[in-house]
Order: structure tokens, then sequence, then C-alpha cells
């Protein structure tokens, strides 16, 4: 059976990885994800917490993608990670808002990153939410059965270019999963959710948190911290996900620069984002001797 997530290909195989940023309201539906299909990047956020909640866009956009692929990795198509508007403040809160789960699910993206993960309840909810009740690795204590229902499944195995079947058994998330294809992420971007960052990160089937500079500078009274050099309390707040991220074993996400990337890498950094990512991934390709073409 076919990778279908190049994303996760890369970091079982223990490269870094680097995204490239596209929001609902400029991404441009069919021919922007035509256009998008070429990216240099290992995959695409797709934000919708900032702009329009328009899955029927996202579909066009992935519909696009495949249509303008394969990639030039030689996946069917580029990973699109979807960035939720719906905060994960509490398991409640979470559950009420599983219905944007499925449907961008449904749209046939490879990810999900969930906003303001404050509280480890909700990001089992959100876990909950993304799997299919007979994919029960890891159900136990920290995680219950998945709550995501029948329907939608067509149009995401078309987009990943597989069978239903198929579909059902790798659209779990990774690396719980070993052969799931999904990528689940979450922002830990408040006083709140760093305060259980360590319980949060060890929720079954997250695979990599990143600490939101911007979100979290507001948080501690910087109303425009999102760059650096940070104040010593967020550095702070960075150092502790950063910790938290090794100790449950999932990828920390940060801004690099093709001037700092090297250092990032070896102090833990394993996905990439920012105004000169794409320069950063080049620097960081050649020293980690990638062979994957883009």
């Amino acid at each position: 059976m076919p990778t279908v997530n190049k994303a996760i290909e890369l970091m079982e195989a223990g490269q870094p990885i680097y995204y490239e940023h596209r929001d609902a309201m400029t991404a441009g539906g069919y021919d922007g994800g035509r256009a998008a299909a070429q990216t240099w990047a290992d995959y695409i956020t797709y934000d919708m917490e900032h702009s329009p909640f328009d899955v029927r866009g996202l579909a066009e956009f992935m519909r696009g993608l495949v249509d303008g692929g394969p990639a030039r990795s030689g996946h069917r198509a580029p990973a699109v990670v979807a960035t939720l508007p719906a905060d994960g403040v509490s398991a409640e809160a979470m559950r009420a808002n599983a219905w944007m789960v499925k449907q961008v699910l449904a749209a046939g993206v490879h990810g999900l990153l969930l906003c303001h993960a404050e509280r480890p309840e909700a990001v089992q909810a959100f876990v909950e939410a993304a799997r299919y009740p007979f994919n029960t690795r890891g159900v136990g204590p920290a995680l219950g059965v998945g709550r995501r229902g029948h329907g939608g499944q067509e149009r995401a195995a078309e987009v990943w270019g597989l069978t239903v079947a198929d579909y059902f058994a790798k659209a779990d998330p990774w690396p719980l999963n070993p052969r799931g294809e999904l990528l689940l992420g979450l922002k830990i971007e408040n006083l709140r959710a760093l305060a259980n960052v360590e319980a949060s990160t060890r929720v079954p089937g997250i695979a990599f948190a990143e600490w939101g500079p911007g979100d979290m500078g507001m948080s501690m009274g910087y109303p425009d911290q999102h760059d650096e050099p940070y104040p010593p309390e967020m550095q702070a707040a960075r150092a502790r996900v950063l910790a938290a991220c090794k100790a449950a074993g999932v990828a920390f996400l940060e801004q690099v620069t093709p001037a700092n990337v090297l250092a990032r890498i070896a102090e833990g950094v394993r996905i990439g984002t920012g105004r000169q990512a794409r320069e950063a991934a080049e620097v960081s390709r050649r020293h980690t001797g990638r062979t994957m073409p883009w």
C-alpha cells in the first residue's frame, strides 16, 4: 500500500520537515490547489482559525492538489494539515465542535492542528473525534473510543488515492498507529495551556506541538511579540513546551531561519516554519543528507 503522507514518511526517517502556510481567504480553491501541488514544502498548513471556515473551498483546494500532482516527491499530493477555529478549552467544548473535525477530514486533509490546547481532556476529545471507533490501538485510561462516523470517507479516500477499505485502515493518528497517516498537533499558546503542557502532549495520538509565541506573548501581556528576541518569561515558556515534547516523544514545531536552523535542529526542533522557511529547509536538507526530492 503506498505512503500517502509525505510528512510522516520523512519524520519516520528522522528528517526534520518544513511547511508553508495557506489560509482559507487566499488559498484560491481549485486553481490554488493546482498551483500548490508543486510546493517546495513537506506539507501545507491550511489555516481556518483566523480566516473563514469554508469547507467547500478546502475541498476544492484538495481536489486541485490532486489534479495538479503528483508532488515533486512522487506522492499523489502534498500533505495538508488544517488549523481548526475551535479551541481546546475543555472536553465538552471540543465534543461540541467535533463537527468541524468530521467535515474537515471528509475534505481529505492529512492532519489537524488544535489551537489553544488548554486541557488534556480537550486533547483527548480532539483525538477521539478524529478516529474511527474500530481503530482501537491505544484505547484505555488515557483515550476513549473514536467518534468519527460513517459518511464522507468516499471523498477523503478519493483524495488520498485509496479504496475506502484502505482509507479506513490509514485514517488513524500516527505514531499511535504506526500504519496511520493522520498527523495531529497542538498549539500550546497561552498560560492556561502551558500549565498543562506535560499532560496534554502525552495524550495518545498527538504527533507534534508548538508554543505559539504570538498568542503566548499576548497571554503574558505582550501585544505583538511574535518574533524574537523574546523576554525571559516567553523563553521559559518555549523551553517548557520543548521539554514536554521531548519527554512525550512528539515533534516540536518552531520558526526557523537559514541562520539558526541547524542550531534549532540540534536543540530538538523537528518541524520548521517562518518567513524564510524555504531557504532554511534547503540548508537543513543538505545538512541532514536528505535524498527525497521536493
